[in-house]
């Protein structure tokens, strides 16, 4: 009998994707989603893909009367949390809600799968974890620190989390830290759609490279790297979906308590290479301008992934040029 998920969040960039996989290797679906991050349209592309059929919840977290209805409805086996706001530079200017929206969300979540005996669970937390004193490559045992709210919040929960498991230790937990996610489905009629300015660098690309904006800002060109610009670790979003596949069935299959796993593709690529991998894939020139570094921002930033290569046989198939390829089948996509 195939086994029943609950995706939070999985109408969002990499929920949506993971939903894909999820189908795909025939588990149950439920997502739970209100949208505030995502669009409903993205539930009709789900299906279009895997021509397959999932429940969905519309409702907020926030709300456990309304969200407990999932669980009383459903017999749930495992969850994935991806639910949460996730802008860096909003959550400096609204701390208060991202504090309440995240962690109480979470608590919600946890409060309920232990009414109902549910167990496993795959969280989904950052590489923002690691702060900006730690040298790459970043491993999960290195000195944990944050540098925003949002930062705050991913480390809060992954510390609630190891303090809840050690006092239920029938809670079975994978945390996974994820570096950039970047690309789409190979389809190209899902992908990263964010709500007004992006504010990571493939989206703001694509958006260039479609002429939505005039311009792309390169913060700093006076790193310590190769060509100047920072290095980050870029890992495509379906790599990043089969890696909470791999995370949810070692759960099943393990008990392993609560466990951190990085998620990134294990090496760093320049903004300038980033830039022409894009631009090979686009078929033209992106336009840019070097501009002062921004505070808190460090020279290199990439994974140590040699833990969730063990413990979960977990390795990148997709290449830079991949990442952009699909990015560009996404943009024609939405443009039609």
């Amino acid at each position: 009998m195939s086994k029943t998920v609950l995706v939070t969040g999985g109408a969002g960039f990499i929920g949506s994707h993971t939903v894909v996989e999820l189908l795909e290797r025939n588990y149950k679906v439920i997502i739970v989603d209100n949208f505030s991050n995502s669009k409903e349209s993205v539930i009709d592309r789900i299906k279009q893909i895997t021509y397959k059929d999932f429940l969905l919840y519309k409702l907020n977290m926030l709300d456990k009367v309304a969200f407990s209805k999932v669980f009383i409805e459903n017999k749930i086996d495992s969850v994935i949390h991806f639910a949460g706001l996730k802008a860096v530079g909003e959550s400096v200017e609204k701390p208060l809600l991202y504090y309440r929206n995240n962690i109480d969300m979470t608590l919600n979540l946890i409060e309920l799968m232990e009414e109902f005996e549910i167990n496993n669970l795959v969280f989904s937390s950052s590489a923002t974890v690691y702060g900006v004193d730690n040298k790459p490559p970043f491993r999960e045992d290195m000195s944990l620190s944050a540098t925003s709210p949002y930062g705050a919040t991913k480390l809060m929960i992954e510390r609630m989390l190891n303090d809840i498991q050690n006092a239920y230790p029938e809670f079975n937990i994978a945390l996974l830290r994820y570096f950039n996610p970047v690309g789409a489905h190979k389809s190209g009629i899902i992908g990263e759609d964010p709500e007004g300015i992006p504010n990571n660098l493939m989206p703001y690309i694509a958006q260039v490279g479609s002429g939505v904006r005039q311009r792309l800002s390169v913060f700093g060109g006076d790193y310590e790297t190769d060509d100047g610009t920072g290095v980050r670790d870029y890992i495509h979003v379906m790599d990043l979906a089969i890696g909470h596949i791999l995370a949810l069935e070692k759960l099943q299959n393990e008990k392993i308590g609560c466990r951190a796993y990085n998620l990134g593709a294990g090496k760093g690529f320049s903004v300038l290479e980033v830039i022409k991998s894009y631009e090979k894939a686009l078929g033209k020139e992106i336009s840019y301008e070097i501009v002062e570094r921004r505070s808190g921002d460090i020279a290199k930033m990439f994974a140590d992934v040699s833990k969730a290569k063990e413990e979960l046989g977990f390795e990148t198939k997709k290449t830079l040029d991949n990442m952009c390829q699909d990015v560009v089948k996404w943009q024609n996509f939405t443009k039609r």
